[in-house]
């Protein structure tokens, strides 16, 4: 029996950058899919701030662009996207559900009548959910039950995580999808989306916050148990770096976000003192240097402020004080700079790793190994298990005519025997 590759693609709207990749379903279906890399295409994007669509043409053109990259890498067409979504605009809040167990033992039915009833809960004007998580369930006071069909009992509850989106915002990230040609097929949270790449299962049993440091904002997502427990995004990241560089150094945006990228060090110990860095400069101003430690420093003093806007927003979730035994994950855009790390152990005094993809993946894996590919990785992740569960694929591979004419005969006689 001959089997059509099934295509998928994620696609993750930065406030810099547009990320894309495509995969190939494959792996021990439906049990463990896995995503094959085939290609990843990445473009400036100035549409987007903070999570939310304000340009949708120049959102679109970056689309166009990430995707045409991705595509002729991976020698494939996809028609339909997973979009990840993310920003102040996402909200979160836990909803109860308890219901009468019909017969003697609990039955699907019954699982799904009770998640039901926690999901009937007006969301508000302007919301649309996203995502409903199941917390725990409890069985006539029993709690901490992740599956209780098969089980015995006469009253079900349920503690449902519901993420909801502002529509306009979710309508807005369509609209530009579209515009450049694609289907958005799931708008899915870009934490949980990204800790399908980067977080192991002992990791978020344990207690693990997963910190998302782009271009616009910082996401903040705790996990505990095995699910999320906590979702936030601060609006302080990146970008307020690069305007600290603007300021101090007296460079144009571009020339600060190329100095960032070339020399930036967020951790200003680890800079010798004496190296010297040589900054862009208006005829006016003449040649220029600067010591790459003062560079170092601007960095420095800003995401130690973000950091412990997210230490305190650790507390206040009650995660604060060394309740997450498997610390701190960095990913995003500016997770990359060196010295981020040792800068979060500083201020956070718990374990931190940077997050690249690399669970659940084969193919093109070197071309993704890197923080700003987490999310657009665990949204093939996600699509992946999806299409496991029999949802369609999002693409379809492109083949010459010539290739088609040589294998027609081999693949004709592979059905027969098959």
């Amino acid at each position: 029996m001959s089997r059509d590759r099934q295509l998928i693609a994620g696609l993750d709207l930065g406030s810099t950058k547009t990320c894309a990749v495509i995969a190939e379903v494959v792996g021990d279906l439906p049990r463990m899919p896995l995503a094959k890399v085939l290609g990843v295409g990445l473009a400036k994007n100035a549409g987007v701030r903070r999570g939310m669509v304000r340009d949708i043409d120049e959102t679109s053109r970056s689309v166009v662009a990430a995707l045409r990259d991705a595509e002729r890498m991976a020698g494939a067409k996809v028609g339909g996207v997973t979009c990840g979504i993310a920003g102040e605009h996402v909200s979160a809040r836990t909803s109860p559900g308890v219901v009468a167990v019909s017969r003697e033992e609990i039955t699907a039915e019954d699982v799904a009548r009770v998640n039901e009833v926690a999901r009937a809960i007006s969301l508000g004007r302007d919301q649309e959910l996203l995502h409903d998580i199941p917390q725990e369930y409890v069985v006539d006071q029993q709690h901490g039950i992740s599956d209780p069909v098969g089980m015995t009992g006469t009253r079900l509850e349920v503690e449902m995580y519901l993420v909801t989106v502002q529509s306009t915002a979710a309508q807005n990230l369509r609209k530009a999808v579209q515009r450049a040609g694609y289907r958005v097929l799931d708008l899915v949270l870009e934490p949980l989306a990204a800790s399908y790449a980067v977080l192991t299962e002992d990791e978020k049993e344990l207690g693990v916050a997963l910190l998302e440091v782009g271009g616009g904002s910082t996401g903040v997502t705790i996990f505990h148990e095995g699910k999320i427990r906590h979702l936030a995004s601060l609006k302080y990241a990146g970008a307020q770096v690069t305007t600290d560089v603007v300021q101090v150094l007296g460079v144009t945006q571009a020339d600060a976000e190329r100095l960032k990228e070339r020399h930036g060090v967020a951790y200003k110990p680890l800079v010798d003192p004496s190296e010297m860095i040589t900054l862009p400069s208006t005829p006016g101003q003449g040649a220029r240097q600067a010591a790459r430690e003062m560079l170092s420093d601007i960095i420095h003093q800003r995401l130690d402020e973000i950091f412990h806007l997210v230490d305190r927003e650790f507390e206040k979730a009650g995660y604060g004080g060394g309740r997450l035994p498997a610390g701190v994950v960095l990913t995003g855009g500016t997770a990359h700079l060196p010295g981020m790390v040792e800068l979060a152990r500083d201020v956070f005094a718990m374990p931190v790793r940077a997050g690249a993809p690399e669970q659940g993946i084969s193919g093109l894996v070197d071309s993704v190994q890197a923080p700003r590919y987490a999310v657009p990785v665990g949204l093939v992740l996600y699509a992946a298990r999806k299409v496991a569960q029999g949802a369609a694929p999002g693409g379809s591979l492109v083949q010459s005519p010539g290739v088609e004419r040589w294998f027609a005969p081999l693949k004709r006689w592979l059905q027969d025997f098959f």
